[in-house]
């Protein structure tokens, strides 16, 4: 079984199971959204609409009383105003659970949970199940871009340095790095090398690297599959770790895996998580350096070197160009500006002896 056909059946066991607690008319919006959407959406959306649902049966809604959340019927649906809603992106600001436990979301997390209740009053208007949809009145939170982190040449030349050499780590953690670290030298200069995602990574099989093309497949976002090419210093580390990969048996269901764990399953994104980290922390201490961090400075290095954003936007996998354009809009000021240095409109005077 592959590693996406596990996240597959990992993940549908997980909505199944979200579904359960939903009110029974949410079966047909995710009924009809299983051939337009990847399972890791409709999960998204069923957590994201649970959170709603609760809201809206607490109580808390003048029209509502406080019922089970089960209970709730397309007539209720159909009663939802524009301010029921921003009544409850205010509340998920910060709320506790049934468990006495304390939430917050901020803008970007209330932005995609508007997003999964527009999608789902769309639908149910759409179909004639409603009189009006009420979600496409409510304002998308203001968000506020982020300072976009990556490193720059010598912070990673520090980084595979440390990797290597493991400078810095306790002598617990110098004994684990003797055994992995042909492992973590190879996955940090893939992300590196190549600006593949976590996922993508920790889903390489062993069939999927081919050594003779110097390239890999990889399974984007949407299940689609594509090729891609790696370079001569990729290939040696993916080289390296290969040597050591063919003489672990790994454990049954893990065979095919590429990247291995210490307990011979396939690496989990979580592990690559906490040693990317680790080894971040020791070599640039004053930058949050996570695997998608390592994307976006492969991003960065590749558009300083060609220029061209469609060539960034394919590689990295993004569908549309302008997602890739915002993420590297500072690289495009910084070359606009040294264009002012290109061009002369006349030539200079020469100087007279006076």
């Amino acid at each position: 079984m592959t590693y996406q056909n596990e996240k597959q059946m990992k993940y549908t066991n997980m909505l199944r199971t979200v579904l359960k607690e939903l009110p029974e008319f949410c079966g047909y919006f995710f009924r009809a959204a299983e051939t337009t959407s990847s399972i890791l959406t409709r999960y998204g959306y069923a957590v994201d609409l649970r959170s709603f649902f609760r809201f809206l049966s607490s109580g808390e809604i003048e029209w509502c009383p406080a019922k089970d959340m089960k209970s709730l019927t397309l007539s209720d649906l159909n009663k939802v105003r524009p301010l029921d809603i921003e009544r409850y992106l205010e509340h998920i600001s910060l709320y506790q659970d049934q468990e006495k436990k304390i939430h917050t979301n901020k803008e970007r997390a209330k932005a995609r949970k508007l997003a999964a209740i527009r999608s789902f009053f769309k639908y149910y208007y759409k179909q004639q199940m409603i009189d009006n949809n009420v979600s496409a009145l409510v304002d998308t939170p203001k968000l506020h871009e982020k300072a976009i982190v990556r490193l720059d040449v010598n912070e990673v030349a520090d980084l595979l340095d440390t990797v290597e050499q493991g400078n810095g780590l306790s002598e617990r953690q110098q004994n684990y790095h003797e055994i992995t670290k042909v492992r973590d030298t190879a996955i940090l200069t893939l992300f590196l090398g190549t600006g593949i995602r976590i996922s993508e990574l920790v889903g390489i099989d062993m069939r999927d690297v081919d050594f003779e093309r110097d390239q890999f497949v990889v399974t984007r976002k949407g299940g689609n599959q594509e090729r891609l090419a790696f370079g001569p210093e990729v290939r040696e580390a993916l080289r390296c770790y290969l040597n050591e990969r063919k003489d672990i048996t790994a454990l049954p269901g893990h065979e095919n895996a590429f990247f291995l764990s210490l307990q011979k399953k396939r690496i989990t994104v979580r592990a690559v998580e906490n040693l990317v980290k680790k080894y971040a922390k020791l070599s640039t201490p004053l930058k949050k350096i996570t695997p998608h961090k390592l994307r976006s400075t492969y991003g960065t290095m590749l558009y300083q070197e060609s220029g061209d954003i469609y060539l960034v936007a394919d590689v990295l996998g993004h569908k549309d160009v302008n997602t890739t354009r915002k993420h590297y809009a500072a690289i495009s000021e910084d070359r606009r500006r040294t264009a002012a240095k290109y061009i002369k409109l006349r030539e200079d005077e020469p100087e007279t002896d006076q």
